[in-house]
Protein backbone atom coordinates (compact mmCIF):
# COMPACT_ATOMS: atom_id res chain seq x y z
CA UNK A 1 0.00 0.00 0.00
CA UNK A 2 1.68 3.43 -1.01
CA UNK A 3 1.50 6.23 0.94
CA UNK A 4 -1.67 7.99 -0.68
CA UNK A 5 -4.11 5.36 -0.38
CA UNK A 6 -2.51 4.61 3.68
CA UNK A 7 -3.11 8.42 4.04
CA UNK A 8 -6.46 8.35 2.48
CA UNK A 9 -7.79 5.24 4.42
CA UNK A 10 -7.26 7.54 7.52
CA UNK A 11 -9.57 10.85 6.20
CA UNK A 12 -12.67 10.40 8.19
CA UNK A 13 -15.86 12.62 7.83
CA UNK A 14 -16.41 13.71 11.10
CA UNK A 15 -19.22 17.16 11.82
CA UNK A 16 -19.28 17.37 7.85
CA UNK A 17 -15.31 17.94 7.43
CA UNK A 18 -12.65 15.70 6.21
CA UNK A 19 -10.54 15.16 9.37
CA UNK A 20 -7.40 12.94 10.66
CA UNK A 21 -7.42 11.71 13.60
CA UNK A 22 -4.53 12.08 16.64
CA UNK A 23 -4.04 8.79 17.03
CA UNK A 24 -3.35 8.42 13.16
CA UNK A 25 -1.33 10.94 12.74
CA UNK A 26 0.92 9.49 15.64
CA UNK A 27 1.40 6.06 13.95
CA UNK A 28 2.09 8.24 10.51
CA UNK A 29 4.75 10.59 12.81
CA UNK A 30 6.03 7.51 14.87
CA UNK A 31 5.47 9.39 18.04
CA UNK A 32 3.03 8.55 20.74
CA UNK A 33 -0.48 9.97 20.60
CA UNK A 34 0.36 11.35 24.03
CA UNK A 35 3.72 13.47 22.55
CA UNK A 36 1.61 14.79 20.02
CA UNK A 37 -1.11 15.64 21.88
CA UNK A 38 1.18 17.54 24.35
CA UNK A 39 2.62 19.40 21.20
CA UNK A 40 -0.83 20.41 20.30
CA UNK A 41 -2.03 22.07 23.86
CA UNK A 42 1.82 23.20 24.30
CA UNK A 43 0.38 25.43 20.86
CA UNK A 44 -3.37 25.53 21.56
CA UNK A 45 -3.71 28.83 20.53
CA UNK A 46 -2.36 27.56 17.08
CA UNK A 47 -5.88 25.31 16.88
CA UNK A 48 -8.97 27.04 16.83
CA UNK A 49 -11.81 25.19 16.73
CA UNK A 50 -12.04 24.96 12.61
CA UNK A 51 -8.39 23.40 12.56
CA UNK A 52 -9.11 20.86 15.33
CA UNK A 53 -11.37 19.49 17.55
CA UNK A 54 -12.00 17.15 20.08
CA UNK A 55 -14.55 14.12 19.62
CA UNK A 56 -17.80 14.22 21.84
CA UNK A 57 -18.68 10.77 23.25
CA UNK A 58 -20.99 10.41 21.00
CA UNK A 59 -18.53 10.67 17.72
CA UNK A 60 -16.37 8.47 19.62
CA UNK A 61 -19.45 5.88 19.56
CA UNK A 62 -20.15 6.80 15.77
CA UNK A 63 -16.04 5.85 15.22
CA UNK A 64 -15.95 3.11 17.32
CA UNK A 65 -19.33 1.26 15.21
CA UNK A 66 -17.72 2.33 11.80
CA UNK A 67 -14.36 0.16 12.90
CA UNK A 68 -11.94 3.30 12.61
CA UNK A 69 -10.43 2.32 15.82
CA UNK A 70 -11.44 -1.31 17.39
CA UNK A 71 -13.21 0.21 21.02
CA UNK A 72 -13.55 2.85 23.24
CA UNK A 73 -10.78 1.26 25.89
CA UNK A 74 -7.79 2.40 22.73
CA UNK A 75 -8.45 5.16 23.40
CA UNK A 76 -6.99 4.97 26.87
CA UNK A 77 -9.89 7.15 28.11
CA UNK A 78 -8.93 10.31 26.37
CA UNK A 79 -10.96 11.89 23.42
CA UNK A 80 -9.47 12.03 20.56
CA UNK A 81 -8.44 15.55 18.38
CA UNK A 82 -9.90 15.85 14.82
CA UNK A 83 -7.50 17.80 12.83
CA UNK A 84 -8.92 19.50 9.76
CA UNK A 85 -6.59 19.97 6.56
CA UNK A 86 -5.48 23.22 8.10
CA UNK A 87 -5.35 21.99 11.37
CA UNK A 88 -2.84 19.65 9.23
CA UNK A 89 -1.13 22.20 8.14
CA UNK A 90 -0.91 23.95 11.44
CA UNK A 91 0.71 20.91 13.29
CA UNK A 92 3.72 21.00 10.52
CA UNK A 93 4.87 23.97 12.71
CA UNK A 94 4.59 22.05 15.68
CA UNK A 95 6.37 19.19 14.95
CA UNK A 96 9.44 19.77 13.42
CA UNK A 97 10.66 16.08 13.08
CA UNK A 98 12.09 15.38 9.21
CA UNK A 99 9.51 12.48 9.38
CA UNK A 100 7.02 14.59 10.28
CA UNK A 101 7.72 17.29 7.62
CA UNK A 102 7.78 14.42 4.89
CA UNK A 103 4.40 13.13 6.21
CA UNK A 104 2.40 16.57 6.54
CA UNK A 105 3.26 17.11 2.50
CA UNK A 106 2.44 13.39 1.80
CA UNK A 107 -1.07 14.44 3.53
CA UNK A 108 -1.40 17.45 2.28
CA UNK A 109 -0.71 16.04 -1.43
CA UNK A 110 -3.20 13.63 -0.73
CA UNK A 111 -6.41 16.35 0.37
CA UNK A 112 -5.29 17.88 -3.05
CA UNK A 113 -6.06 14.95 -4.72
CA UNK A 114 -8.83 14.21 -2.98
CA UNK A 115 -10.21 17.66 -3.63
CA UNK A 116 -9.23 17.34 -7.42
CA UNK A 117 -11.20 14.29 -7.97
CA UNK A 118 -14.33 15.75 -6.26
CA UNK A 119 -13.68 18.50 -8.48
CA UNK A 120 -13.48 16.04 -11.65
CA UNK A 121 -16.21 14.30 -10.67
CA UNK A 122 -18.49 17.25 -10.22
CA UNK A 123 -17.24 18.40 -13.47
CA UNK A 124 -18.70 14.76 -14.97
CA UNK A 125 -21.64 14.98 -13.49
CA UNK A 126 -22.19 18.59 -14.91
CA UNK A 127 -21.38 17.33 -18.35
CA UNK A 128 -23.70 14.24 -18.22
CA UNK A 129 -26.71 16.33 -17.21
CA UNK A 130 -26.06 18.96 -19.96
CA UNK A 131 -26.33 15.98 -22.24
CA UNK A 132 -29.30 14.78 -21.04
CA UNK A 133 -30.83 18.68 -21.21
CA UNK A 134 -29.74 18.67 -24.87
CA UNK A 135 -31.58 15.23 -25.59
CA UNK A 136 -34.45 14.66 -23.33
CA UNK A 137 -36.57 12.35 -25.43
CA UNK A 138 -33.46 10.16 -26.07
CA UNK A 139 -32.92 9.95 -22.89
CA UNK A 140 -36.48 9.42 -21.95
CA UNK A 141 -36.00 6.13 -24.89
CA UNK A 142 -33.46 5.09 -23.18
CA UNK A 143 -34.93 4.98 -19.84
CA UNK A 144 -38.27 3.70 -21.01
CA UNK A 145 -36.26 0.49 -23.02
CA UNK A 146 -34.23 -0.64 -19.88
CA UNK A 147 -37.66 -0.81 -17.53
CA UNK A 148 -39.08 -2.77 -20.49
CA UNK A 149 -35.86 -5.46 -20.26
CA UNK A 150 -36.71 -5.49 -16.41
CA UNK A 151 -40.23 -5.99 -16.98
CA UNK A 152 -39.43 -8.95 -19.72
CA UNK A 153 -36.96 -10.74 -17.68
CA UNK A 154 -39.73 -10.28 -14.31
CA UNK A 155 -42.45 -11.60 -17.09
CA UNK A 156 -40.27 -14.59 -18.35
CA UNK A 157 -39.21 -15.97 -14.74
CA UNK A 158 -42.82 -16.38 -14.03
CA UNK A 159 -44.49 -19.86 -14.10
CA UNK A 160 -47.87 -19.85 -16.16
CA UNK A 161 -50.44 -21.29 -14.13
CA UNK A 162 -54.03 -22.02 -14.81
CA UNK A 163 -55.01 -23.63 -18.06
CA UNK A 164 -52.46 -25.46 -20.27
CA UNK A 165 -52.67 -26.83 -23.73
Amino acid sequence: MNNLEIITNKIHIIRNQKVMLDYDLAALYEVETRVLKQSVKRNIERFPEDFMFELTENEIEIVVSQFVIPSKSFLGGAKPFAFTEQGLAMLSGVLKSEKAIKINIAIMRTFVILRNSLLNLEEITSKVKEIENQFPEIYKILNYLMNKEDLKTEQEDRTIIGYKK
